[in-house]
């Protein structure tokens, strides 16, 4: 049975890469073009950022935060959307696939669905995001007044990519629900993008309530906000135990395992097009 699992999980990675290619070869044929949508992309996502150094030209705390301590919750969150729009994102546009009939057509080729899905129009030009995180990550780094232990400097890398897989098991579990609602497209974008926007400002400036639904309902916090605590010496509005602050892999994992649940029992419930 795990054999079985992994070689499944083998030959849906190497599809995707093999597709993403093809579509990498085919943007790369206009690099001029490409290097301007680069570019665009990452003074578009930069004006974020602008929009916070702008508030702190009138303050020097927003909710009790500094400046390069939201700037650190800014790369990380925008980072981890970055990565994950990169190699999943084109999972949204499943809707139209079913309106189109285009899904029946992948279903038929010897290739994971999933993975046929995720690869569709692949596009390098998504990077401009995470490389601007990645710009405004480095830049709070050098400025945060922190004690760095090895926990600490642990903790940096581990939730990138947890906060990646997290991003990507909710790109793909809000597009499941497709299968079922045709239109949930912009409600899986309230959880992605608007995710990472809230997840760019410290939790101290919402609601209880809020805070406690991005732990135990949707588990955005475990991308940034709850390893932050830990990194930046911050105190846990809610009282969590101190084991939630190192608990993103184990988040990532059971987002994992949602968001597969939720696209096999998609498949499951889908009857085609009728055409």
């Amino acid at each position: 049975m795990a054999d079985t699992a992994l070689r499944r999980a083998r030959w849906a990675l190497r599809a995707w890469w093999l597709m993403a290619g093809m579509w990498t070869r085919a943007v790369m044929s206009y690099r001029a073009s490409f290097a301007l949508m680069l570019g665009a992309s990452i003074l578009v996502t930069s004006l974020d950022f602008v929009v916070i150094v702008l508030m702190f030209q009138h303050t020097d705390q927003l909710g009790g935060w500094s400046l390069p301590e939201l700037a650190f919750l800014y790369g990380t969150s925008g980072f981890a959307l970055g990565m994950a729009n990169l190699l999943v994102g084109s999972s949204d546009s499943l809707g139209d696939k079913i309106r189109t009939g285009a899904l029946d057509t992948m279903l038929i080729r010897p290739a994971p669905a999933l993975a046929q899905l995720c690869a569709e129009r692949f596009s390098l030009r998504r990077l401009g995001r995470p490389l601007q995180a990645t710009a405004v990550l480095l830049w709070s780094l050098g400025a945060l007044d922190v004690h760095w232990s090895w926990d600490r400097v642990l903790l940096v890398p581990v939730l990138l990519v947890c906060g990646t897989v997290i991003f990507g098991a909710v790109f793909i579990g809000g597009a499941s629900f497709q299968f079922w609602w045709g239109e949930a497209r912009e409600l899986q974008n309230s959880f992605t993008y608007g995710g990472a926007t809230l997840l760019h400002y410290p939790p101290t400036v919402f609601a209880r309530e809020l805070v406690a639904g991005v732990v135990f309902g949707v588990p955005l916090a475990f991308v940034n906000w709850l390893p932050a605590l830990h990194i930046l010496g911050r105190p846990d509005p809610l009282g969590l135990p101190t084991a939630f602050q190192y608990a993103s892999p184990l988040a990532a994992a059971l987002c994992v395992g949602a968001a597969g649940l939720a696209w096999r029992a998609g498949l499951r419930a889908y009857r085609s097009t009728g055409s």
